[in-house]
């Protein structure tokens, strides 16, 4: 079982940028995808940014250009980083990591993010 641990997450003025990190503890083997997906009042989760274990990585439409997602997994020490840029108010929502293990998708608790006007 994977346990997922977020943080990063906080208030920021529209144009501004936050980074949001995602720790990966208890496997065993090599995690597959991982990403972020975020999820704003009244609206369905939507995915944001994933990564692969070998790199590939893919973004919303939405945030391309201006968030960038990173991650390290060396030595079975597995992280996820997202790097937020020229934030807007639309993009107000809790930021979920999630960690594609043997088959199962495992989530953190989640992060806020808001920005402001």
């Amino acid at each position: 079982q994977v346990h997922l641990v977020e943080s990063g997450g906080g208030l920021v003025q529209a144009g501004g940028s936050l980074r949001l990190s995602c720790a990966a503890s208890g496997s065993r083997f090599s995690i597959n995808d991982m990403g972020w997906y975020r999820q704003a009042p009244g609206q369905e989760r939507e995915s944001v940014a994933t990564i692969s274990r070998s790199g590939l990585i893919n973004y919303a439409n939405s945030v391309k250009g201006r968030f960038t997602i990173s991650r390290d997994n060396v030595n079975v020490r597995n992280t996820v980083d997202l790097q937020m840029n020229s934030l807007k108010p639309e993009d107000t929502a809790v930021y979920y990591c999630y960690a594609i293990y043997l088959g199962y998708t495992y989530w953190g608790q989640g992060t806020q993010v808001t920005v402001s006007s």
